[in-house]
C-alpha cells in the first residue's frame, strides 16, 4: 500500500522538511489512523482469551502485592524507590497497578490492555511520520510493518512486556512533539511536552536511553537541520552545525545518563549481568555481531520465533565472520548513498543504536537475544525499505501498481504470522513448546515448562522435564532445585536429598537450597521416627 514516490510537496533531497497537509487531507489520515487502529485490535483480540504467561509471576505481575493491591500509596511509593525484577520503571508498575485497580487480576483486561497501547503506538507512528515528512503511504506501511510484525508479538502477547508497549507510545509522542518544537520555530512549550514524554519513556523501559541520538538523526532528515550551501566545509562546518544540536539536547542525554547509571544499578542489585567469567567478552562480541545480522534475517523473513534463544558456548566462525561482513557492507552502502538519500543512513542508524543497550555487550539474563529487542529497532529498518524500494525502482514500468501490491501483500502476509504466532502464546506451556521445536539445547525452556506443568499438579510430568534439562546441563543448580523440591513434594526425600547435596557440591554457598535440604531432612527425620 505504498506507491513509488514521494508526495510532490515533500522534498525527497537531504534538506526535506515536513509540511502541513492540505485541510482536504485530513480525513483520509482519520481514516487511515482508524483502519490501522482497528486492524490492529482486531489481530490481536485473541490474546483477551489467553491465560497469564508463568514469566508473568515472581516480581512482575501475577506474584507481586503491590501490583495486585491496586493503585495505593504504598504501591506507588514502592513504584517510584523499587528495582524489582532487574528494572526501575515506575510508569510501567503505575500501568499494571491501574489495571488491576479496575478490573483485579483478570488476564483478559491485563492482555488487553497491551493490546490496546499497541493499537494506540501504531497509528501515532504513522501521524509522527507523516507530520515529519509529509509521505503518506510510506508513513502508513511503515506504521502497518510495526503494528503487525510477527516479531513484535512477544511485546504484546505477553502481560509482562507491557514495559516495551508504553515505552514505544511514549517514544513516538516524544518525536511528535520535537517535530512540533522543530516546525513552529522551536517552541519551548513543544520542547517541554517533548522532554516529558521522554521522561516518561525512560520511566517505562530504559532502553529508551538511545533516543536523545535518535533525535539528533531526525535533525538530519527528514527535519532538514544540518546546514545548507553557505555552511563552511569541512570538518569546521560540520561542527558548527552539530553543536548547537547537541547542546539543544542536553537535558535530554542528562536524563539519559541518570537512567542508565539507576540501570545497570537495577540489574546487578538483582543478580540479572553476568560475569565475565560466565560470559567472556569475546563471545559477548560474537554474539552482538551474529544478533544483528539474525535480527535483519528474521525482520526480513520471520520464522522459528521462540520465547527464549540460549546463549551458545561458541559460534561457528563462518557465521561470525558472514554476519560482520553483511553488517559492513550494509553500512558502507547506507552511507555512501546518505547524501542523496538519506532516510538509508537514518534507518540504519535508527537500527544500529537502538539495539546497542540489549545486544549483549553488557550481558543481562542467559539469552543470546529477543524478539522483543526488535520491537523499536525494526523500524529503522522498514524506514529503509518504504522510502528507499521506491527509489531503486524508479525505472520500473508500473512501478506504482507493482509496489502498491508487493506492499499490500507484505502487510497481509504480516497479519496472517502475527495471528498464527499468537496463537502459540494462549498459554504457558504452548508457547515453550513451540520454542523446544524452534530451538535446540534449549534446557532453561525444559525447566520452565517443568515449573509450569509442578504448578498444574502434573508433577511426573514436571519430573521428567527437569530430567532432559539436567542431561543438556549436568551444572545448573536452579535446576536441581526445582527437581529436588518436586520430587520431595511427591514424597521420594531420599532423591530429592540427593539433588540438593549435588547442587550444593556445584555451588556450596546457595543458601535457599540449603534451607530445601534441611527441611528434607527434618522431614525424613520426623518419618523415620513416626515409623518406629
Amino acid at each position: 500500500m505504498v506507491p513509488g514516490h514521494l508526495p510532490e510537496k515533500t522534498v525527497s533531497g537531504p534538506t526535506a522538511r515536513p509540511a502541513k497537509e492540505p485541510s482536504g487531507q485530513y480525513f483520509a489520515t482519520a481514516l487511515l489512523c482508524l483502519a490501522l487502529f482497528a486492524v490492529t485490535l482486531a489481530i490481536y483480540l485473541p490474546a483477551g482469551d489467553h491465560t497469564f504467561f508463568l514469566l508473568d509471576g515472581n516480581d512482575h505481575v501475577t506474584d507481586n502485592p503491590y501490583v495486585a493491591n491496586g493503585l495505593t500509596g504504598t504501591g506507588i511509593l514502592w513504584a517510584f524507590t523499587s528495582v524489582a525484577a532487574f528494572n526501575w520503571h515506575p510508569v510501567t508498575w503505575l500501568s499494571h497497578m491501574a489495571i488491576a485497580q479496575f478490573f483485579g487480576m483478570d488476564p483478559r483486561a491485563h492482555h488487553l490492555a497491551n493490546v490496546v497501547i499497541h493499537a494506540t503506538a501504531s497509528a501515532t507512528l504513522f501521524l509522527l511520520l507523516l507530520r515529519m515528512t509529509g509521505a503518506r503511504w510510506q508513513s502508513f506501511f511503515v506504521a502497518a510493518l510495526f503494528a503487525l510484525h510477527p516479531l513484535h508479538v512477544e511485546s504484546v502477547a505477553w502481560v509482562a512486556e507491557r514495559k516495551d508497549v508504553l515505552s514505544a507510545l511514549f517514544w513516538f509522542l516524544t518525536l511528535l512533539f520535537y517535530s512540533e518544537y522543530v516546525t513552529k520555530k522551536l517552541q519551548p512549550n513543544m520542547y517541554a511536552l517533548s522532554l516529558l514524554f521522554f521522561v516518561l519513556g525512560l520511566m517505562s523501559k530504559s532502553m529508551v536511553v538511545t533516543l536523545p541520538l535518535i533525535l539528533l538523526l531526525m535533525d538530519f532528515w527528514p527535519l532538514g537541520r544540518h546546514g545548507d550551501e553557505k555552511q563552511e566545509p569541512g570538518l569546521r562546518g560540520f561542527l558548527s552545525m552539530a553543536t548547537p544540536l547537541v547542546r539543544e539536547k542536553i537535558p535530554f542525554f542528562a536524563c539519559s545518563l541518570v537512567t542508565g547509571v539507576i540501570a545497570i544499578y537495577a540489574q546487578q542489585r538483582g543478580g540479572a549481568t553476568k560475569s565475565l567469567e560466565a560470559v567472556p567478552f569475546l563471545l559477548r562480541l560474537e554474539n552482538a555481531v551474529v544478533s544483528y545480522a539474525s535480527y535483519i534475517m528474521k525482520t526480513l523473513w520471520p520464522r522459528d520465533m521462540g520465547v527464549f534463544y540460549p546463549m551458545p558456548a561458541s559460534f561457528p566462525l563462518w557465521q561470525v565472520i558472514g554476519s560482520l561482513m553483511a553488517l559492513v557492507l550494509i553500512s558502507l552502502a547506507a552511507f555512501r548513498a546518505g547524501r542523496r538519500h538519506p532516510f538509508l543512513t537514518v534507518g540504519w542508524l535508527w537500527f544500529l543504536i537502538t539495539l546497542v543497550p540489549v545486544i549483549g555487550l553488557m550481558q543481562v539474563g542467559s539469552q543470546s537475544m529477543a524478539d522483543r529487542y526488535t520491537y523499536l529497532p525494526s523500524i529503522g529498518l522498514f524506514i529503509m525499505a518504504a522510502w528507499g524500494i521506491p527509489v531503486l525502482t524508479k525505472s520500473l514500468p508500473l512501478r506504482d501498481g507493482i509496489l502498491t501490491t508487493l506492499a499490500a501483500a507484505v502487510i497481509i502476509a504480516s497479519a496472517a504470522l502475527s495471528s498464527q504466532q499468537l496463537g502459540y502464546w494462549r498459554d504457558s506451556i504452548s508457547i515453550f513448546r513451540h520454542t523446544l521445536q524452534v530451538t535446540t539445547d534449549n534446557y532453561l525452556v525444559n525447566d520452565f515448562i517443568g515449573v509450569t506443568l509442578a504448578k498444574n499438579g502434573d508433577l511426573d510430568g514436571a519430573i521428567r522435564e527437569f530430567r532432559v534439562a539436567l542431561r543438556i546441563n549436568p551444572n545448573d543448580t536452579n535446576v536441581r532445585r526445582n527437581l529436588g523440591f518436586t520430587l520431595a513434594e511427591k514424597g521420594y526425600l531420599d532423591a530429592a536429598i540427593q539433588e540438593y547435596q549435588t547442587a550444593l557440591r556445584i555451588n556450596p554457598h546457595n543458601t535457599a537450597i540449603t534451607s530445601l535440604l534441611e527441611d528434607a531432612l527434618d522431614q525424613k527425620r520426623a518419618n523415620n521416627a513416626a515409623g518406629q
